[in-house]
C-alpha cells in the first residue's frame, strides 16, 4: 500500500506521539514496524463499507478494563459518524454494559468445547454480519501455547472469549491494536516479543498499531482520519463519559484493578493532553 509522502510523514509523527511515554516497550518495539502504520490502517477504515466489527474487552477480575472499551467506543461513534455501520463485539459482562447504548455481537466466554462447533459459529456470524473490516482493539490474542495469557503471564482463557477465529476466518482485511504484546495482532511482530517479560499472542492481522494505551491507538487512526477527511473528528470525542458509562457497568483499570476513571493506571488528563497533541499535528488544534 502506497502512501504519499505528506501522509508517511504525518503517520510517522502520529506513532511517535502514541508510543512517546513507553511504560510498556512498545517504543523499542516500533522499529519492527513498517512506518506509517497508522496512515496505511486508515487506509483501510475508508475503503470499508457497510458494517465494520470492532472487538475489544480484556477480562481482568472476573470484569473488564478500561483500556479497549473507551477505543472501541470512539472508533465506533466515529466510523457511525462518516455514514459506516459499526458493530461492536466482546463477551459478557462487557457486552452486557454496551449493549445498553450500542449495537453489539456477544460471543461466547471460555474455551470453546468443541474447535469445529466454535468454527461453525464464527462462520455465520460472519455470514450474516458482513464485515468490510474487523478492528480489535485490547483484545487478547492467543499465545502459541493455545492459551490466553495477561501481562503478569497468567492464564486467563476461562474468562476470555474466543475472537481470533474471526480474524482467522473473515475474508475482509484486519486492524489489530495493542500496548503490550499479549492483543491480537502481536502476532504480525512475534519474533521481536522475545525481550518482553510476557506470553506473547501469535495471532495476525494485516496492520498492527501500538500504543502505550491502547485507547490512545484509536485516537491515532481517528486524527489520521480526520486529516484525510479534512473534519476534526476528534473534536467529537469525549473520554470522560465513556469511562464514566463503562464504571457504572463495573469496569477496572487494567493497572489497579480497581473501579476508577483512570487507563492503564494514568489519570484521564494524560489521554486528554494527547487528543490535544494529535490535534495539534493535525492541524485542527493551536
Amino acid at each position: 500500500m502506497t502512501l504519499d509522502p505528506k501522509h508517511l510523514a504525518l503517520s510517522v509523527t502520529l506513532e511517535d506521539l502514541l508510543v512517546r511515554r513507553n511504560p510498556r516497550g512498545m517504543k523499542d518495539l516500533q522499529p519492527a514496524l513498517v512506518p506509517g502504520y497508522v496512515a496505511r490502517a486508515t487506509q483501510l477504515i475508508q475503503q470499508a463499507t457497510g458494517t465494520v466489527l470492532i472487538a475489544t474487552g480484556f477480562p481482568v477480575v472476573g470484569t473488564f478494563e478500561t483500556d479497549g472499551p473507551v477505543g472501541a467506543i470512539a472508533l465506533y461513534e466515529t466510523l457511525e459518524r462518516i455514514g459506516l455501520n459499526p458493530v461492536l463485539v466482546c463477551g459478557p459482562p462487557l457486552s452486557k454494559a454496551l449493549a445498553e447504548r450500542f449495537r453489539v455481537h456477544e460471543i461466547r466466554v471460555g474455551k470453546p468445547d468443541c474447535l469445529d462447533e466454535h468454527e461453525a459459529e464464527v462462520k455465520a456470524a460472519l455470514a450474516q454480519l458482513k464485515p468490510s473490516l474487523i478492528i480489535a482493539i485490547e483484545r487478547p490474542g492467543l499465545a502459541k501455547n493455545g492459551h490466553y495469557h495477561n501481562m503478569r503471564g497468567e492464564d486467563i482463557s476461562a474468562g476470555a472469549a474466543r475472537f481470533d477465529t474471526f480474524i482467522e476466518l473473515a475474508d475482509c482485511p484486519s486492524i489489530g491494536i495493542g500496548d503490550g504484546g499479549n492483543e491480537i495482532g502481536m502476532g504480525n511482530v512475534y519474533e521481536h516479543l522475545a525481550k518482553l517479560p510476557i506470553v506473547p499472542a501469535a495471532t495476525c492481522v494485516d496492520e498492527l498499531v501500538i500504543a502505550d494505551v491502547s485507547n490512545w491507538a484509536a485516537h491515532g487512526l481517528i486524527a489520521m482520519l480526520g486529516y484525510l477527511r479534512g473534519e476534526d473528528l476528534l473534536a467529537h470525542i469525549d473520554v470522560m463519559p465513556m469511562l464514566a458509562f463503562l464504571s457504572e457497568g463495573n469496569s477496572v483499570d487494567g493497572v489497579t484493578r480497581r473501579n476508577e476513571l483512570t487507563e492503564d493506571g494514568l489519570a484521564p488528563e494524560v489521554g486528554l493532553e494527547l487528543i490535544e497533541d494529535l490535534r495539534k499535528a493535525t492541524g485542527f488544534l493551536r
